[in-house]
C-alpha cells in the first residue's frame, strides 16, 4: 500500500534508540526526509548508516539534550533550516519514572519536564508553521496510564493525551491532525530493566494475549500509518499497540 509519504519531511525526537529509532527508520524507508534528534551522537550516526544501508532517505541528525531549556527552539530552528518545511512531528522522547507514593519534588519536576513540557514546547514551536501551511501531522508517543503504582512519566503522558485531544479540536480547521500512540510492553532498554531474567516470559504468558512483548517495529508500523495521508480522517485518537494486554471489564 502506498502511504503517499515519499518526499515528505519529519522531525522525530528521541530517535537514537527504541521506538523513536524504529519510527525514524520506517519513515525514511517510505521516502521521508527525517530530522532525527537525540542526545547520543554515536547512536544517531549508526541510525543514519542503518537507514542508508536499508535504502531509505538519508536523515539529518541533530544532537540535543531534550531536557535543556532551549532544546525546543534549537530543534525547531535547526530542522526548518535543514529541511525548509516540516510536514510531520513525532514527539517520542520519554523515560519511565517510578516513584514512591510521596515522591521527591525534583523527581516530579524532571518527569513533567521530559514527558510533557518539552513536547508541548516543541510542538508550539512548529504550530505557527503548520497553521500557515494549513497542513501537518503530529504524533505523540505516550505510555499506559492504567498502572497500579505511581509513575511520573505515565502521569505526564496522560496529560499529553488530554492536551492532544484539545489541540485536535482547535486545529482541524487548519488541516492539522494530532494523534497519540500508546505502546504496551515493548522490547526496549527502557522496559527490559523492569523484567529481569524469566520475569518477562512469565508476565507475558499471563497478561498478554499475543504471548510476548512487542517489538519497536510494531509501533513504527502504526506510527507511519497515522502520520500518512492514508489516515487523513483520523485525529484526536489514541491508537493502542499492546498485544491485547489492556483489561476491559464487562
Amino acid at each position: 500500500m502506498d502511504l503517499y509519504l515519499n518526499g515528505k519531511t519529519a522531525v522525530v525526537s528521541g530517535a537514537s534508540q527504541g521506538i523513536g529509532r524504529a519510527i525514524a527508520k520506517e519513515l525514511a524507508i517510505e521516502g521521508v526526509k527525517v530530522f532525527a534528534t537525540a542526545r547520543n551522537e554515536d547512536l544517531l550516526g549508526s541510525l543514519r548508516d542503518e537507514i542508508v544501508a536499508a535504502g531509505g532517505a538519508e536523515p539529518v541528525i541533530f544532537v540535543q539534550d531534550f531536557v535543556a531549556a532551549d532544546a525546543p527552539q534549537n530543534i525547531a530552528t535547526a530542522a526548518l533550516s535543514a529541511l525548509g518545511h516540516i510536514d510531520i512531528l513525532v514527539n517520542n522522547t520519554g523515560r519511565s519514572a517510578p516513584m514512591e507514593v510521596v515522591g521527591a519534588e525534583e523527581d516530579w519536576e524532571a518527569a513533567m519536564t521530559l514527558d510533557f513540557d518539552r513536547h508541548r514546547q516543541l510542538t508550539q514551536q512548529f504550530l505557527p508553521h503548520f497553521m500557515a501551511r494549513r497542513q501537518g501531522a503530529i504524533l505523540n508517543v505516550i505510555s499506559t496510564y492504567e498502572l497500579r503504582s505511581v509513575n511520573g512519566s505515565a502521569v505526564a503522558k496522560a496529560a499529553v493525551v488530554v492536551w492532544s485531544k484539545q489541540l485536535a479540536g482547535q486545529l482541524g480547521k487548519y488541516g492539522i491532525r494530532i494523534n497519540c500512540l500508546q505502546p504496551g510492553l515493548i522490547d526496549t532498554n527502557n522496559i527490559r530493566r523492569f523484567f529481569p531474567g524469566g520475569e518477562r516470559r512469565e508476565f507475558a504468558s499471563r497478561e498478554i494475549p499475543l504471548g510476548d512483548f512487542g517489538e519497536p517495529e510494531d509501533l513504527a508500523n502504526m506510527a507511519v500509518f497515522l502520520v500518512s495521508p492514508r489516515a487523513k480522517y483520523v485525529t484526536g485518537s489514541v491508537a493502542v499497540v499492546d498485544g491485547g494486554m489492556r483489561h476491559h471489564p464487562f
